[in-house]
């Protein structure tokens, strides 16, 4: 079987966020996906072992900001190949505060989402969480980054904990 195969599937660049008492904590992840139009319902796939995970959890919410194309590769290092539990992500970074209290990245972002978890669904090494829009806006009519361009363009690269990652591919 060619697990490259996978790669073929579409996906966009997102910047997943929330909230555990008074600390936030966001990653970049791949899929987030909207599964129904009414009522409108949002999904996210986390690997358990990342600290928003956690996040999550706790608040059980999340708030998703699309990156844009022009989004530079320290940004997404920041957020992508980085813990929270050695650094404060959100430091100096420009984000605001949604209606759950989420915080919301603006910087190198298009639009948000803010989400309200209705289900949890263990998926083995990750949990995908099913949530209730409860907020969403247009920032800018700038681009939202592509997986494609993320690995075409900008060179990216899967982490381990991504639910894309195939070792050696």
């Amino acid at each position: 079987m060619n697990q490259s195969a996978l790669h073929k599937i579409s996906y966009g660049m997102y910047l997943v966020s929330a909230k555990k008492d008074e600390r936030f904590n966001g990653q970049i992840a791949n899929t987030v996906f909207q599964l129904t139009a009414q009522p409108p319902v949002i999904a996210v796939s986390i690997n358990k072992e990342n600290l928003t995970h956690e996040f999550i959890q706790a608040a059980q919410g999340f708030a998703v900001s699309v990156l844009t194309a022009d989004t530079p590769m320290p940004f997404i290092g920041r957020f992508g190949f980085k813990s929270g539990r050695d650094i404060d992500k959100f430091a100096g970074v420009n984000y605001k505060l949604g209606k759950s209290g989420l915080p919301i990245v603006l910087e190198n972002s298009c639009a948000y989402l803010e989400v309200e978890v209705m289900k949890e669904i263990d998926v083995g090494t990750h949990t995908l969480f099913i949530g209730k829009l409860v907020d969403a806006e247009i920032i800018n009519d700038n681009e939202p980054l592509t997986y494609a361009d993320y690995h075409q363009v900008k060179r990216g690269k899967s982490p381990k904990t991504a639910p894309t990652y195939i070792k050696n591919g």
